[in-house]
């Protein structure tokens, strides 16, 4: 079990030491990692779990369907270009 956790929960540091802020804090992780395999489960989404969870860290407080933040994403990493990305060489 403790090994299935340090590979899945990418827990970086803890912020209390004590036994009960160590349970706390894995039982938040555990919590959050099944919410958003619910979430990927129901809608049908291609992304791994790691990847809906670096996009959903990155848009956390914006307010939009959680649907239109996951697509959005998928369409940004098909662009080829950066569109605020400046042209050093306009030939």
């Amino acid at each position: 079990m403790f090994k299935w956790i340090k590979q899945q929960l990418r827990i970086k540091a803890f912020y209390g030491t004590s036994e009960n802020a160590v349970k706390t804090q894995i039982w938040i992780a555990v919590s959050v990692y099944v919410l958003v395999a619910i979430v990927r489960k129901r809608l049908g989404l291609e992304a791994s779990l790691y990847q809906i969870l670096q996009i959903l860290s990155l848009t956390l407080f914006e307010k939009m369907p959680i649907l239109q933040a996951l697509e959005a994403s998928d369409s940004q990493e098909n662009l080829v270009t950066d569109l605020n990305q400046l042209i050093l060489f306009d030939f």
